[in-house]
């Protein structure tokens, strides 16, 4: 399977269990643990769709903003380099990004090398078992401490939540051509535990247009 992604320089190695796509006895091993300022997510969903065009779906990172959340706007500006802006509140966060692997219609591999942003990641494109559909599993890290992970919760999306959120519009925009809304469905006051929900999963995060 694919090899652990590249971090930083001068930053420790990872270990090879690391990689989204290492599997052991027909499993895939646990992602790195949440330690020393690092956060780690790896999720992973069957998309009814040909690995080549979600590949080239994901590659075209300046469409991003069609289907991940508070990002709004992406420009290629190298060959492997791209600047991301996102607009989280009334604050704008912007990071260069650089591609680090690109195995046409199996893997990306990326990093930030600049800006507000420190992350790393990958995604893997593997055919289901019966050719039904493309597995697309997702492996991202965040250099963040636990407070400012903490403040991001309650004031818009976790990023481990914002990284599902995001493959599932993903999917959604692949399988569908939309993604789907709940916006201003009615329901009752949901108390104090409700609104903690609410806040813990960013549910007034508004959802990306599915357009670009």
């Amino acid at each position: 399977m694919s090899p652990a992604l590249n971090e930083k320089p001068f930053a420790e190695e990872l270990p090879a269990a690391s990689a989204a796509g290492v599997i052991l006895d027909g499993r895939y091993l646990p992602p790195p643990e949440d330690k020393d300022g690092k956060l780690w997510v790896r999720t992973s969903a069957l998309v009814q769709a040909d690995a080549q065009e979600l590949y080239a779906m994901w590659h075209d990172v300046e469409a991003a903003p069609a289907w991940q959340e508070q990002i709004s706007q992406v420009v290629t500006t190298g060959e492997r380099i791209s600047h991301w802006t996102m607009q989280s509140d009334e604050k704008t966060i912007e990071w260069d990004s650089e591609i680090l692997a690109d195995e046409p219609g199996r893997r990306i591999a990326w990093r930030s090398i600049g800006g507000e942003s420190d992350n790393a990641g990958e995604v893997i494109f593997e055919e289901a078992p019966g050719g039904r559909g493309t597995i697309v599993t997702v492996l991202q890290e965040f250099r963040m401490g636990k407070l400012t992970s903490a403040w991001e919760t309650f004031v818009g999306r976790n990023p481990k939540q914002a990284v599902i959120e995001n493959l599932r519009h993903f999917k959604a925009l692949a399988e569908t051509g939309e993604i789907p809304r709940a916006k201003h469905q009615p329901h009752g006051d949901r108390g104090v535990i409700g609104k903690m929900k609410a806040s813990t999963y960013g549910e007034k995060v508004p959802i990306p247009s599915g357009s670009n």
